[in-house]
């Protein structure tokens, strides 16, 4: 179940550009909100979801995903 969640964490994420126009500043709303929920999923990853969602043109990287993983081993 956590992991459906990570992964709906970055399509969300990544469906900030479904709107011409709005990509980076749906992701600077979109970012501590990331942030707070991979934080409390994986207990990890947090600064990870949050850089990742603030830097141009990275929404490509499932970063609450990696963070899952990272967070089973």
């Amino acid at each position: 179940m956590k992991l459906l969640l990570c992964i709906a964490i970055d399509l969300a994420g990544m469906g900030t550009y479904a709107v011409p126009g709005a990509g980076e500043l749906g992701d600077i709303a979109w970012a501590p909100v990331a942030a707070v929920l991979v934080r409390m999923l994986c207990g990890n990853g947090a600064k990870l979801a949050f850089t990742e969602e603030l830097l141009p043109f990275t929404d490509i990287i499932p970063s609450a995903t990696i963070s899952y993983f990272r967070s089973r081993s």
